[in-house]
C-alpha cells in the first residue's frame, strides 16, 4: 500500500512556486474557498495533489475519473483514495455506466471526463478544478497539431484558465497551474514523497500519436520542450490578438435581422478574420456546434454558394447571410 513518506513543506521552494502559479490563475482566494483537483494516479497528477495539499492547507477536494476502459483503472482510483486518506483529503471516484463507445476512444473518454468533472464541480460548489497538464504536454500537442496542419488557434498553448470543455451548464473554471513545469520536475516531487505512481499502458502504446511524438522528443535533443512550449505561448498571444480583431469586426460588420438571422460584410477582410466571423455566426445560431466542417463552409461562402452546417443555412456573395435552416434541410 503506497504511503506518503515526506510531503513537501509549506515553505518548500517548489510549493511557493506552485502557490504563485496557482494565484496567477485564480486571483486571491477566500480563506476557506476549496479547489478541486483531477487526479488520475499518474505521476503528474500525484505531483499536483502533493503540491496543492502543501500550498492550500486542507482546502482541496480530489476527483478520480474511472472511464471503465481498463481493468486497472478501479485499483488506480482506489490508490488515489488511499493517498488522499493519508493526507486527510476528501476523495471522489467519478464513474458513468455508459462506455465511451467505438471510434476515437481517447477523444470520447476526454469528453466524458470533463463532463463528469463539471457535474462534480456543480455538486460540490467548486469554482475551480485544476488539472496536471504541464510543459511537456504543451510541446507534444504543438508538434501533433503542426503535423496536422493546424492554424494559429490549434497551435496555441492551452489556456491556463478557462471554461471546462463540454460543460455549458458548469460555471467552474478549469485551471492548469503546472504549464510552466516539466514532467521530470513533477516526477521528482512524487519520488521524494515516497509514492509509486500508476502507469497507464496507453502512454507507451505506439498506436497513439502522442506516444510517437513523445518518443520523437526523447530521441531529438534539438526539439526542446521548453522552446516548443514558448512557441505555443507566443501563438496564444497571437490568438488573443486575432480574437480581439474579430470582436471589432463583428461589432462593425455584423447586422442582426428581425427574425434573428445574421448578415456579415466580409469584403476587404483577411481570410482568417472572415473564417472567424463565419465560425462566430454558426456558433451563435447553433450553440452546440463543435467547429467541425467550418473550412468547407467558408470555401462555399467565398465562392458565392449556399451551404448548410449544424442546422444553419449560410449564403455567400457580397454579404454573407446566416439563418436557421428549414427543418428538412438541417444536416452536418
Amino acid at each position: 500500500m503506497p504511503k506518503v513518506v515526506s510531503t513537501p513543506s509549506a515553505n518548500d521552494a517548489a510549493v511557493a512556486r506552485f502557490r504563485a502559479d496557482l494565484t496567477a490563475l485564480t486571483g486571491p482566494l477566500g480563506e476557506s474557498e476549496p479547489i478541486g483537483l483531477a487526479v488520475s494516479g499518474g505521476p503528474d497528477s500525484l505531483a499536483l495533489l502533493l503540491l496543492a495539499h502543501a500550498a492550500l492547507h486542507g482546502r482541496i477536494s480530489v476527483a478520480t475519473v474511472d472511464h471503465g476502459l481498463r481493468p486497472e483503472a478501479a485499483e488506480e482510483a482506489a490508490m488515489v483514495g488511499r493517498v488522499c486518506g493519508d493526507l486527510g483529503v476528501r476523495h471522489f471516484i467519478l464513474t458513468q455506466d455508459r462506455h465511451p463507445g467505438m471510434g476515437n476512444v481517447q477523444a470520447k473518454a476526454r469528453m466524458l471526463r470533463y463532463r463528469l468533472l463539471g457535474d462534480w464541480a456543480n455538486r460540490e460548489g467548486l469554482n475551480f478544478i485544476a488539472t496536471a497538464h504541464h510543459r511537456d504536454d504543451v510541446a507534444e500537442s504543438f508538434l501533433m497539431r503542426a503535423l496536422r496542419g493546424s492554424g494559429v488557434g490549434g497551435l496555441a498553448q492551452m489556456s491556463g484558465c478557462g471554461p471546462i470543455p463540454y460543460t455549458p451548464d458548469t460555471k467552474a473554471k478549469l485551471i492548469r497551474p503546472l504549464l510552466g513545469w516539466g514532467r521530470a520536475e513533477l516526477a521528482r516531487v512524487v519520488e521524494q514523497a515516497g509514492l509509486e505512481a500508476a502507469q497507464d499502458p496507453s502512454n507507451t502504446d505506439p498506436r497513439y500519436d502522442r506516444v510517437r511524438i513523445r518518443d520523437l522528443l526523447k530521441r531529438e535533443p534539438a526539439l526542446d520542450p521548453e522552446q516548443l512550449a514558448r512557441a505555443a505561448s507566443n501563438l496564444a498571444d497571437a490568438e488573443a490578438a486575432l480574437d480581439w480583431i474579430t470582436e471589432q469586426a463583428w461589432r462593425s460588420r455584423m447586422k442582426r435581422g428581425d427574425s434573428g438571422d445574421l448578415r456579415i460584410d466580409p469584403n476587404d477582410l483577411p481570410a482568417e478574420i472572415q473564417r472567424r466571423l463565419a465560425a462566430r455566426a454558426i456558433g451563435s445560431l447553433s450553440p452546440g456546434w463543435d467547429g467541425d466542417g467550418l473550412d468547407r463552409l467558408v470555401a462555399q461562402l467565398m465562392a458565392g454558394r449556399t451551404a448548410t452546417l449544424a442546422g444553419v443555412k449560410a449564403c455567400g456573395g457580397e454579404m454573407w447571410h446566416f439563418g436557421i435552416a428549414p427543418a428538412h434541410r438541417r444536416h452536418r
